[in-house]
């Protein structure tokens, strides 16, 4: 347990903490904008931000992923908070950690098992595409300077880590903050500031229990948005800990996050705070500025908290361009570039999968949406080549008998296929089906065996099933008819 402890929170100190440090200060606009978006006072999402940061940094099961309210969960508040108001949205907050929490418990991070490779390059590339267009708006209808200082901040990113010893030891992202904020203040440019996205919190969050009525009626209207962000919370965190464990070459326990996220959403929803979940964005500025331990999470929150409210008058001054300049490189190092060349060499079921996933998740600004589409892509090509893979072979022994060997995987997409193998027109005293190269999954495969043997029967030939596994034999004793004579009267009668 202390080699844990050492390895989360001490093995990386001056990197998690300069890397939380970055992270605070690239939080504080988009936590200001996603407020904005969910239609709530600046202070909700900012109170959000820090609680996340910091519960998920002790309960988390990935260290370095950062945490926090992001714009995917913002956009399905909005009619929640329109048409009910804050208290709904908070108690809906509290409502989202403990379906989160059953989740865990439930072992349903599991099922990212279930997603392929496609679907998360689909959707780290589809984040990359929206962090880049969430930038725009920064970039129209602004002075030169806007433009000049964008630039400016990215070459400092990118330059700054090949100057000798210093580059190694700051993160260019913090000295492209700093380094651009302090040209604005000393000279005066008229420029977009942190303090124009709205007023920062003046004082630290209280405890309040959500004031709404604890009835049936509260239940109905805030359970439905609830599920919702539960859901698209616990996506976005476990591709976001897939994409991490990558980045880290590192494994995570999906559960214990899952459990981790409900956890903060439920201390966020008692502070004042909106439902928030991994951040893909300030994670990769988190790996990119060196942080790695449950540490630079922490940080984060704390800095965070620090900042917006005891030093908020510098903060204010902080230009837009240089978070700007930042979240351009965070897009530019998310997006899989590689992923452009390898469409050459990868099958075309692969490449669909991949961009239907961007599609999906650039129109509709829904990750859930996104992921389902691929996951149901791949699922069915993936069913598609495994039923093409099932073949029957005929030998005729001699004049009245004949054998059948069926080879692959038998389940309901190759079914079909299974049926259509066999000549039922052939006349022969017994036919032999040999199993043993077979694996039957489903009922849908069973009732095409009961269906085979049942013809075959009807046409008078006698049928002997040789070879079952004991998975297949299983199933079939469970749900085949075949040799049930009252069963077959029953499915001859439906006929």
């Amino acid at each position: 347990m202390f080699k844990n402890f050492k390895i989360d929170w001490l093995s990386n100190i001056r990197g998690d903490l300069l890397a939380g440090l970055v992270v605070a200060l690239a939080l504080i606009p988009e936590a200001i904008a996603f407020s904005i978006i969910a239609g709530v006072d600046p202070k909700v999402g900012l109170y959000a931000s820090f609680s996340i940061s910091v519960v998920i940094a002790f309960t988390g099961g990935r260290s370095g992923m950062i945490s926090a309210a992001t714009g995917a969960m913002a956009l399905l508040m909005i009619t929640l908070v329109k048409e009910h108001g804050l208290q709904y949205l908070l108690a809906a907050t509290v409502l989202t950690g403990v379906l989160q929490i059953l989740a865990g418990y439930l072992k349903l991070g599991n099922l990212m098992r279930f997603v392929s490779r496609s679907v998360v390059t689909g959707f780290v590339n589809a984040l990359a595409i929206l962090i880049f267009m969430a930038q725009l708006p920064e970039l129209t209808n602004v002075t030169w300077h806007v433009y000049a200082m964008t630039i400016a901040g990215l070459a400092i990113i990118y330059l700054f880590p090949y100057l000798p010893v210093i580059g190694k030891l700051i993160p260019s992202p913090l000295i492209c903050i700093v380094g651009l904020t302090v040209f604005a203040m000393m000279f005066n440019v008229d420029v977009r500031t942190v303090g124009d996205m709205g007023d920062l919190p003046d004082t630290l969050p209280i405890f309040l229990w959500p004031d709404v009525p604890l009835n049936l009626e509260t239940l109905m209207i805030v359970l439905p948005y609830a599920m919702a962000l539960a859901v698209v919370g616990l996506l976005e965190s476990m591709m976001t800990a897939t994409i991490v464990d990558d980045l880290t070459d590192t494994s995570s326990d999906k559960n214990r996050e899952c459990k981790g996220q409900g956890l903060a959403n439920i201390s966020t929803g008692l502070l004042g705070g909106m439902a928030g979940c991994a951040m893909i964005g300030q994670s990769m500025i988190n790996i990119k500025s060196g942080g790695r331990g449950r540490l630079s999470s922490l940080a984060a929150g704390m800095y965070l908290l620090i900042m917006v409210v005891f030093l908020g008058p510098w903060l204010k001054q902080i230009p837009m361009a240089a978070l700007v300049a930042v979240m351009i490189m965070v897009s530019i190092g998310t997006f899989s570039w590689r992923s452009i060349i390898d469409m050459k060499k990868h099958p075309l079921s692969t490449n669909i999968v991949m961009l239907a996933t961007v599609a999906m998740v650039v129109t509709t600004h829904n990750l859930a949406i996104g992921v389902f589409v691929g996951v149901l892509l791949a699922s069915l090509f993936f069913a598609n080549k495994i039923s093409r893979m099932m073949v029957v072979r005929n030998s005729v022994a001699d004049s009245d008998s004949g054998e059948y060997r069926v080879i692959g995987q038998v389940f309901f997409a190759s079914s079909d296929k299974f049926t259509e193998s066999f000549d039922f027109k052939e006349v022969l005293e017994s036919v032999t089906i040999d199993l043993s190269a077979a694996h039957f999954w489903d009922v849908t495969a069973v009732s095409a065996l009961d269906k085979v043997v049942i013809k075959f029967r009807r046409e008078g030939t006698h049928v002997e099933l040789i070879g079952m596994n004991q998975a297949t034999r299983t199933i079939v004793d469970k749900f085949g008819v075949h040799d049930k004579p009252e069963e077959v009267e029953k499915l001859l009668a439906g006929h």
